[in-house]
C-alpha cells in the first residue's frame, strides 16, 4: 500500500509540492512543550544510515496490516508509519541506502518507495511522489521519544496474516482498507497537530 495513501482514496490531497532542502532556521519553535514541527532523529539498526526530518504529526497511531508493511517492518503483524515534510529530510550514510518500489495487491509496482539500510536491512521510510511534499518514516526508526498516542487506528485489516489478531482496545478504530480519516486530519481533530 502507498505510505501517503493512508486514507480514503477520496480524501483531500496537498496541494503545494514540496521542495527537497532543509528545515528553514527557526521553524522548529516551542509551543505547548512541543517542538514545532518536532525534529525527528531516525537511524537503521547498525547505524550506518541517520537522518533527520520534522513533523507536524508524530503520534504513531496507526498500524498497518497490509502485505508490503507486514513482510518488510511488521514483526507483529503490522508496520506504524508517521508522517513527516519530505522537505526536511536529511541523511547520513545514503551510499548504505537502497529503495524498491513497493509491489500493489495486485502484483504491479507502484510509484511508491521504500528506503532500507542495505547493510542490516533497517527499513527507514516510505515516499510516494504522488505526494512529493511528505514523507512516512517508520516508527521503529524513529530515535526520538514519540508520544504515545491516546487511541489507535488499524488499518488494511483485509490483508492482515492470518495468525495476527489485532490488539483492538476500546477507542480504537478498525478498518478492512483505508481509514476514514487523513494522518493530518487525525492529528488535527484530536488538537494533537504540532503547528
Amino acid at each position: 500500500m502507498p505510505p501517503s495513501a493512508w486514507t480514503r482514496p477520496d480524501a483531500r490531497r496537498p496541494e503545494a509540492p514540496g521542495d527537497a532542502g532543509r528545515v528553514p532556521d527557526g521553524a522548529a519553535g516551542r509551543t505547548g512543550g512541543h517542538a514545532v514541527p518536532m525534529p525527528l532523529t531516525g537511524s537503521c539498526d547498525c547505524r550506518a544510515v541517520r537522518f533527520t526530518c520534522a513533523s507536524h504529526t508524530p503520534y504513531p497511531y496507526m498500524r498497518c496490516y497490509c502485505n508490503a508493511c507486514r513482510k518488510t517492518a511488521g514483526g507483529g503483524g503490522f508496520a506504524i508509519n508517521i508522517m513527516a515534510r519530505a522537505d526536511s529530510l536529511e541523511v547520513t550514510g545514503r551510499a548504505r541506502m537502497s529503495a524498491y518500489g513497493i509491489v500493489a495487491e495486485r502484483g504491479a509496482e507502484g510509484p511508491a518507495r521504500r528506503s532500507f539500510c542495505t547493510d542490516c536491512g533497517s527499513y527507514l521510510w516510505n515516499f510516494d511522489p504522488t505526494w512529493p511534499d511528505l514523507l512516512h518514516p517508520f516508527a521503529s526508526a524513529i530515535d526520538t521519544p514519540l508520544p504515545v498516542p491516546p487511541e489507535r487506528s488499524h488499518i488494511m485489516l483485509a490483508y492482515r496474516a492470518a495468525w495476527c489478531a489485532p490488539e483492538i482496545r476500546e477507542g480504537d478504530s478498525a478498518f478492512s482498507l483505508y481509514p476514514d480519516q487523513s494522518i493530518e486530519d487525525w492529528h488535527r481533530t484530536r488538537n494533537l497537530w504540532l503547528d
